[in-house]
């Protein structure tokens, strides 16, 4: 047996040198080369002609770029900001059962460069925070509710499609956690989120105000990637050509685009007043008023009821020159004979005499009616089992209702309260790390934002918006990860 073992040692030996051997000949390697070219153009002939150079391009940007997010996991980070932010309904134009969407492959990519070394790191230990287990009961009773929901819904490929994208964007949660570990790949993070949202926001301006029909041909240069294309791609108040335009960039709705605006402004504005800010202010200050402008310009009432009241608050907790440039703000805005318009359709609402708001009252009664009839584990995400009721209304709170129960609403705002509870309890201690207190607030108050913006909108969790779902978790993580980032540099001594 030892002699046997000593002869296959040996054996490997040799071959291996006879490889090194061979390879270090000039002639092997270029034999090899075109060996392997070879192979390449008959196995890639072989690949176009079965499913076409499409797909094929796609395969190979894919392979392409899962190689370099394995050697650097921010690559995949950004891809999923990038296109949450200026492709966030961009599909493939291929069909495997269905179109993928960009987001898809950006969030699989980006567990893979996370997963794959964690799978062969036996030393690997995930990171557990008093919010992981309230985020982990919200998964399980979403489940819970989905299966309950079958009994009297239909199973669609597009629901159970987009569910699973739900789970996959709470689940993102974790990633960032276990992943966003150091202040400096928290800032690098933030900055691209600001940088995306601000180039969504500028190109949302610059299409606002071309020719309409130049607009129409811009954005219906998107319908090759499942974007809508004609004259629909503009967008007015109550779809009334007659009445004002809103601004909707790549986001196809005014609201959605409202909705990423109101958060990412909210997580810019503090690094306004830091002392080390993640882009230099020359540079900043122009991307928040780029940010705020494009937010005026979808006239997104909640989103900038929002991020109004956020920017108070951030002005009462901590950055106190926030409070006279918002009043000079509504003082302005109230006064300048040009936003007479917006003064009046937000007054409509908050009286609740415009058409929109009338029409978000009557589904808020529905959807009480709904949640009375079932008010324990909601109805699930397929449909409603009576005839004379529906899932949909603007309002997330009253939505995660309808479909969870109340016992699921009761697990989301554990979260979220659990998330606000630590940032309280944290304030003191944030003072002494002034690299690290302006990204955290920041984050804290795009989540406050996002917050009060759901009780008029239901983007951050909907079924239909993946992307808007996905930039809420995420936000929701790197807070999370800003939290312990101050708990474990507070325990440094000083001076460290």
């Amino acid at each position: 047996m030892e002699n046997q073992r000593t002869f296959l040692n040996n054996w490997w030996a040799n071959l291996l040198r006879a490889a090194r051997s061979f390879l270090h000949q000039q002639w092997a390697m270029i034999a090899l080369a075109a060996l392997l070219a070879t192979a390449g153009g008959i196995g890639g002939g072989w690949l176009i002609a079965e499913i076409g150079p499409l797909p094929v391009m796609a395969l190979v940007a894919a392979l392409g770029y899962l190689v370099w997010i394995l050697r650097n996991l921010e690559i995949a980070f950004w891809g999923v900001l990038g296109i949450v932010t200026l492709l966030p309904f961009a599909a493939l134009p291929i069909q495997v059962g269905f179109k993928p969407t960009f987001l898809d492959g950006a969030l699989g990519a980006l567990f893979f460069a996370w997963l794959a070394p964690v799978a062969l790191n036996r030393t690997w230990k995930p990171v557990a925070t008093p919010v992981g287990g309230p985020v982990l009961a919200f998964m399980l009773l979403a489940i819970g509710s989905f299966v309950a929901g079958l009994s009297h819904s239909a199973v669609t490929s597009y629901i159970v499609r987009h569910f699973a994208e739900v789970l996959l964007s709470i689940a993102l949660f974790y990633l960032v956690v276990n992943t966003v570990r150091e202040v400096g790949r928290l800032e690098r993070l933030t900055r691209a989120l600001i940088l995306t949202a601000s180039a969504a926001a500028a190109l949302g301006i610059v299409l606002y105000f071309l020719p309409d029909e130049l607009t129409i041909t811009l954005l219906s240069a998107l319908g090759r990637f499942g974007y809508p294309v004609g004259a629909n791609v503009l967008r007015f108040i109550r779809d009334d050509p007659s009445l004002m335009q809103r601004a909707t960039s790549t986001s196809v709705d005014p609201n959605v685009l409202g909705s990423l605006l109101n958060v990412t402004t909210a997580l810019a504005v503090p690094q306004l007043f830091a002392e080390r800010p993640i882009l230099p202010r020359r540079f900043l200050i122009p991307l928040v008023g780029i940010m705020g402008l494009c937010l005026g310009l979808t006239i997104s009432r909640g989103s900038m009821a929002g991020l109004a009241l956020t920017v108070a608050l951030l002005g009462a907790l901590r950055y106190r020159k926030l409070l006279p440039l918002l009043a000079a703000g509504v003082v302005l805005i109230l006064l300048l004979p040009w936003t007479q318009t917006y003064v009046v359709h937000f007054v409509q609402g908050l009286q609740w005499q415009d058409l929109s708001s009338q029409m978000r009252l009557g589904e808020y009664k529905d959807a009480l009616i709904l949640i009375r009839r079932y008010p324990i584990l909601g109805v699930g995400f397929g449909g409603a089992p009576d005839i004379d009721t529906y899932i949909g209304v603007s309002n997330m709170y009253l939505l995660i209702a309808e479909e969870m129960g109340l016992v699921g609403l009761t697990a989301f705002l554990t979260v979220a309260g659990t998330v606000l509870v630590r940032f309280w309890r944290r304030r003191a201690a944030a003072l002494a790390l002034p690299r690290l207190e302006p990204l955290w607030y920041g984050l804290h108050g795009a989540i406050v934002g996002g917050l009060i913006g759901g009780t008029l909108d239901h983007y951050f969790f909907s079924l239909d918006f993946h992307h808007s779902v996905t930039l809420f978790w995420l936000l929701i993580g790197l807070a999370t990860a800003a939290t312990e980032l101050v708990d474990a540099e507070s325990r440094l001594p000083a001076g460290e």
